[in-house]
């Protein structure tokens, strides 16, 4: 396995992980804390693998943390409108928009301060950019 595809490894895992924590309600003292470091912690590995990628000159990293990071927050924009919308409909609805949420938006929903996932991907986002080699 390459380097980069072992750092791509550990960010799924952390993804895994953070999705998993994501459904517990309402974590309470040490939990709480330790689920906002995990949230913090998911953004390593791509910043990590950004740059990496800049060292070694991989247009191809860069564009596909730039696509992960595009998805992640539009589908998260999204969920979170459709959460919002759905205020009417059942709690089983409700439950079920939620939960994928949840998984559209692991570290986010993880950490339970929204704020530090998507300012964790906005950050991947502009770093993909900025650091992409300019065309001449």
């Amino acid at each position: 396995m390459t380097k980069a595809g072992r750092i791509w490894l550990i960010w799924g895992v952390l993804y895994l992980i953070c999705t998993a924590c994501g459904f517990v309600p309402n974590p309470q003292g040490g939990w709480y804390g330790l689920f906002v470091l995990l949230s913090i912690a998911f953004f390593i590995p791509p910043g990590w693998l950004l740059y990496k990628a800049v060292q070694w000159r991989s247009i191809k990293i860069m564009k596909q943390v730039r696509l992960v990071s595009i998805l992640s927050l539009s589908l998260s924009f999204v969920m979170i409108l459709v959460n919002l919308l759905a205020i009417h409909a059942s709690e089983a609805w409700g439950t079920a928009l939620y939960w994928i949420l949840i998984v559209v938006s692991a570290p986010m929903v993880c950490g339970q301060a929204w704020v530090i996932g998507l300012f964790g991907w906005a950050c991947l986002l502009m770093a993909s950019i900025m650091f992409a080699p300019k065309k001449k």
